[in-house]
Order: C-alpha cells, then sequence, then structure tokens
C-alpha cells in the first residue's frame, strides 16, 4: 500500500470522526500524527512546534483579553444599555426593535470580538423583547444569529488576530480595515430586516424621542467609552492590539466594580424602565462583584483553551500540507485560472464552501496559509484580501449544514435550529452582496489605512 494510499485513509477516517463530533483539534491532531508516522516525522518535531508557536505568540495574548471583555461589559450590564440606545434610535421605524437588534451586535462586536459571544449575548436579551412586540419568533432567533457575524469583522476581532499571527500582518491594520467593512454589513443585513418586517407588518412602533436618545445615550456612555479607547488606541499607534486588550479588560474591571459600589451606596433599582430613572441613575450599570470576578474569568479562559491548542496544531498541520505538495496543488489550480478577478472569486468560492461545513477557526488556520500568498501573486493587496477571507468565513455562521451563530441562537432562544432557516436567507443575500462589494471595492477596506 503506497503512502498515499495510506493518508487517504487517515485523511477519510478522520472525516468520519469529525462528523462524528469528535473536537476538531482532535481531528487534526489525528491526522497529524497519522500523517507524521507515514512521512516517517518523529513526535517531536510536533512537540517543538507547538512550543515554539506559543513562544512567538505575543500577539495571540490579545485572544483571550478580548474574550474576557466581553464576557465582563455583559456582566457589568453594560451590553443591556447599548441595545437600550439602538433601539432608541430605531424603534419608529418599521422593525425597529430587531433593526437595533442588528445595531446593538455591531456596538457589542466593537468590545467583545466575538461571534458567538453577541450572538449569546444580543439573542438571550432581545429575542423575548421581539417576540413581546409581535416579531415572528424565527425570525427572531434568525436576526440574533446574522448579527453575530459582524463579531469577527468590527475590531476588535479574535479572528483577526489568528490571520494576522498565520500570516505575519499587523494586526493593528486589519482591526482598522474591518470598521467600514463591519458597518456595512450591519447596514446591509438592517435593510433587509426591513424589508422583512415591513412585508410582514411586524413590530410595534415607539416615538421618536430626542429625550429617550439622550438619555440611553448617556446610560451607554461605559460601552461608547470602551469602544472609543480600544479603537482611538489601536488607530493612533499609542496601543498595540494586546496593549488595547489589556487596557480595556482594565476598564471594565474598575467599570463593573465602582459601579457595582455606587448602585448600591445610592440603592438603585435597577429593574427600572428609562423613563423612569434619572441622569444619574442612568450613569451607572449594575456592575458586579470581586467574588464575581473569577467566575468571569474561568468562562473565558474555558473559551481560550478550546481556541488556543487549535491555532498552535494548525502551525503543524500547515507544515504536513506543505510536505505533502497541498499548497502547491492549489496554488497550481488557481493560477491556471489566470487574472486577478478569476483567482479572486475562485478563492471566495472555496471559503464559502468551507464555511458550510466547518466553523471560521479552521477555515482561518487551513486556508488563510494557502489562499492569501496565491492571491497576493495575482496583485491583490494582504490586507484587502484578509477582510475579503474574513467576511467570507463570518458569512458561514448562518450557512447550512454547520452555521455555528445558529445553533447558539437556538441555543438562547429555544427556536430548534431547522426553523432559524427560513428567515436565514434573506440576511444571507444581505451579507453576500456586501462581501461582493468589499470585494470589488477595494477603498473600502483599505480607507481609513493611514499608509495605504
Amino acid at each position: 500500500m503506497t503512502d498515499g494510499t495510506i493518508i487517504t485513509l487517515i485523511s477519510v477516517g478522520v472525516t468520519f470522526l469529525f462528523m462524528l463530533g469528535v473536537p476538531v483539534f482532535l481531528v487534526i491532531a489525528s491526522w497529524i500524527v497519522g500523517c507524521s508516522f507515514v512521512l516517517g516525522l518523529t513526535l517531536d518535531n510536533m512537540g517543538a512546534e507547538l512550543l515554539n508557536v506559543f513562544n512567538k505568540g505575543f500577539a495571540l495574548l490579545a485572544m483571550p483579553l478580548f474574550i474576557l471583555t466581553g464576557d465582563l461589559i455583559n456582566k457589568s450590564g453594560i451590553a443591556r444599555r447599548l441595545s437600550d440606545y439602538a433601539y432608541a434610535c430605531l424603534g419608529w421605524v418599521r422593525g425597529g426593535l430587531a433593526m437595533a437588534s442588528l445595531g446593538a451586535c455591531g456596538l457589542f462586536a466593537a468590545i467583545s470580538g466575538s461571534n458567538s459571544a453577541t450572538t449569546a449575548t444580543i439573542g438571550s436579551m432581545l429575542h423575548p423583547e421581539m417576540v413581546k412586540g409581535g416579531y415572528d419568533e424565527r425570525f427572531s432567533a434568525a436576526t440574533a444569529a446574522a448579527g453575530g457575524t459582524v463579531g469577527i469583522i468590527i475590531p476588535p476581532s479574535i479572528i483577526f488576530i489568528v490571520y494576522g499571527f498565520l500570516l505575519n500582518l499587523p494586526i493593528s491594520d486589519l482591526f482598522v480595515a474591518g470598521i467600514l467593512p463591519g458597518a456595512l454589513m450591519v447596514i446591509g443585513m438592517q435593510v433587509a430586516c426591513w424589508l422583512v418586517c415591513r412585508a410582514n407588518g411586524w413590530g410595534h412602533l415607539i416615538q421618536l424621542q430626542l429625550n429617550r436618545v439622550l438619555k440611553t445615550a448617556f446610560g451607554a456612555w461605559l460601552g461608547f467609552f470602551a469602544i472609543g479607547l480600544v479603537l482611538w488606541g489601536i488607530y493612533t499607534g499609542k496601543f498595540s492590539p494586546t496593549e488595547a486588550a489589556g487596557v480595556t479588560v482594565g476598564f471594565c474591571i474598575i467599570a463593573g466594580l465602582l459601579s457595582w459600589i455606587a448602585s448600591r451606596v445610592l440603592k438603585l433599582n435597577m429593574n427600572k424602565d428609562w423613563s423612569e430613572k434619572s441622569y444619574a441613575e442612568m450613569l451607572v450599570v449594575e456592575g458586579f462583584t470581586l467574588r464575581e470576578i473569577p467566575s468571569i474569568t474561568m468562562r473565558s479562559a474555558q473559551i481560550t483553551g478550546v481556541l488556543a491548542p487549535l491555532i498552535a496544531i494548525s502551525v503543524v498541520m500547515q507544515q504536513i500540507l506543505s510536505l505533502l505538495g497541498a499548497q502547491a496543488v492549489i496554488t497550481d489550480f488557481l493560477t491556471s485560472m489566470g487574472g486577478y478577478y478569476p483567482v479572486l472569486f475562485a478563492a471566495m468560492a472555496i471559503v464559502f464552501v468551507s464555511g458550510m461545513v466547518l466553523e471560521s477557526l479552521p477555515v482561518t488556520i487551513i486556508l488563510a496559509p494557502i489562499l492569501a500568498p496565491i492571491a497576493a501573486s495575482v496583485g491583490v493587496d494582504p490586507i484587502h484580501f484578509a477582510v475579503i477571507f474574513l467576511v467570507g468565513a463570518s458569512i458561514g455562521f448562518i450557512t447550512p449544514p454547520y452555521g455555528l451563530n445558529l445553533y447558539v441562537a437556538s441555543g438562547v432562544t429555544g427556536v430548534p435550529y431547522f426553523r432559524l432557516l427560513r428567515y436565514t436567507f434573506y440576511y444571507l443575500i444581505a451579507l453576500i452582496s456586501v462581501w461582493l462589494l468589499v470585494a470589488l471595492t477595494p477603498d473600502i477596506a483599505l480607507l481609513l489605512l493611514p499608509n495605504r
């Protein structure tokens, strides 16, 4: 039996394990171990490479910190204030609460950098309100799932950190490049949302009140400050992404602790409606205690414990794929198509199809090191391609049969997975339209970069 046949059988075997629900890390590790024996590599090589990744992975320190930031703003009540502000701005439009949910997803993403955290947080908060407001429960859950897609595009983004680490690109540039495409994704989904709600007559309209907008904006000041702190620090070069993550975590902890103390001193009732609160009360969020910080940190550590080993093992996987000649085969196939746009659209098609069956992290760590150099060889700007790649990967969060956000939304709302798919279709059209626009218009991604 030839080496090629054995590797094919190993690949089929681990694919079967993946279909059975075995964690992706174990699937990839099993494939690497099997291929290492066939190629005559020692397991010492695998251990040395894994250690080397983390020894050189200073940029990866931003990942657990931004995950922790998302959990802190959710626990402190800052996320709720951001959603209240979005509803105050959009509640007067047909489908305003649903559109506000999408806007709240964008605001939450600008602090957390996680798709699943965005979907889970906004879905759990606003899905019950949307159902009470006359929206179809399937559409409400699908809206939360779709809104979470911007979690990895609007900076700070965990997946941008991974991409920059793998391709040796400046993470701060990637963050800035994601601002306009992320905003366009939100706007595109809001347009789709408005059309669907207008056709079905969903949503109870509220009057646009300047007092309500100002009061909720004032109440969300901590969230706005955190967003501004991250973007200002990275855009001006005051902070590296890792430093920005550390500063933001420190700010959220201080804000959460002081808010809890202030709320007890002032004896505020945090369950009051916004209209019943004074500006002084709006200034303070629920906060959290010192005793709660370990449990919040533990939850973030659990997520990091899943992601970090997967990133490390992916580097070893790239080494094996290189020895097998996989990169050369894909390169020859794409470059044979000839030209900028054929290669770009073929790469986008590969990302889209892969996103249907894999989560964005495996898609990125497997395909980005292969596709990015090919795109660069035909003249695609590396930062522009990174945004194209990751916007496409984010669409996979609501693309069956995998669609991670659909599972998350189903879990937090109680709506069965397959019942979400009908209304997911409209958001898919909107996101794919924005994706094509970003691909065809490099300035959308590169406009805010000072050195471009």
